[in-house]
């Protein structure tokens, strides 16, 4: 697939802008990142622009990751000093915990503003992250309000600033995902393709599901054969993509796969969990 993606609009340079305004409003931030791809998702910009502000690490999706390797990621960003927390937020899931982990970092400061006869105030805190990592489904777990943050399935969909607070006593700050202007990385640019942090319509789908078959078939030989029925003896990825395709019936005219069609739906599927939980990348300890 295209390994010189670039997808860097102007609110995204903006939100950069945004983050760095607002960094002095809140006591700590909380970094989200997908559950699968959790160095892959990640902004390189945001260790420097955070560097000096408490964080927290929240592994979403992590309901479609490999378990064990997500314990691995928890691992290694406590050896890099940072609490780091695993969240389902469609299903509210570590929600609770990631709000006390929350609290936990800043306790210090509470306990000093007590010290100087200062009242206890709400946690304030600022949510980053990449676009469509699951940002505002996250926020939206974490209050009780009857217009929560706007959602969406499409990279980019929260464009503003806003200040929402929680039932546990935090005050969040969101804002606009961030991403890279250049992805020079082409391992990079498949992963947030294939998880959906990229717009379907800036790569090529038939290379980023071969190669995604190509991976899932390596991790766990079985799972393909699984969730379509193949029995088949497969050689090729190319043969896999057209396999699948005719056992859902994607075919046009003469009985031609319609391979883009087949290949989108191994995508959404893979997004989706359907078939299995896959974490595809470890990290270098």
């Amino acid at each position: 697939m295209n390994n010189e993606i670039q997808w860097y609009p102007g609110h995204m340079a903006r939100a950069k802008k945004l983050i760095k305004e607002h960094l002095t409003l809140v006591d700590v931030t909380i970094e989200i990142v997908d559950a699968r791809i959790p160095q892959s998702s990640r902004n390189p910009d945001v260790d420097n622009i955070l560097a000096q502000k408490p964080r927290v690490i929240a592994l979403n999706k992590s309901d479609l990751a490999n378990k064990e390797i997500t314990r691995m990621w928890i691992k290694f960003f406590q050896g890099q000093g940072l609490r780091a927390i695993p969240i389902n937020g469609a299903a509210k899931q570590g929600i609770k915990e990631l709000a006390i982990a929350v609290k936990a970092v800043v306790e210090p400061m509470m306990q000093s503003l007590e010290a100087k006869g200062r009242r206890r105030r709400p946690v304030r805190t600022m949510i980053v992250g990449i676009p469509n990592v699951g940002k505002s489904t996250v926020i939206n777990a974490m209050v009780m309000e009857k217009a929560p943050a706007k959602t969406g399935n499409k990279p980019g969909v929260t464009r503003g600033t806003q200040w929402v607070r929680t039932f546990e006593g935090i005050e969040l700050l969101d804002t606009p995902g961030l991403l890279w202007p250049k992805f020079a990385d082409p391992e990079i640019g498949f992963k947030l393709a294939v998880t959906g942090a990229i717009s379907d319509e800036v790569y090529s789908i038939e290379d980023a599901a071969k190669k995604l078959l190509d991976v899932i078939n390596r991790i766990d030989p079985s799972a393909l054969g699984k969730r379509y029925k193949i029995t088949e003896a497969v050689e090729a990825v190319d043969e896999y993509l057209e396999l699948i395709g005719r056992k859902r019936g994607f075919l046009g005219a003469g009985g031609v796969v319609k391979l883009e069609q087949t290949a989108l739906m191994i995508l959404q599927e893979f997004r989706n969990g359907k078939i299995g939980r896959f974490s595809l990348e470890k990290p270098d300890f």
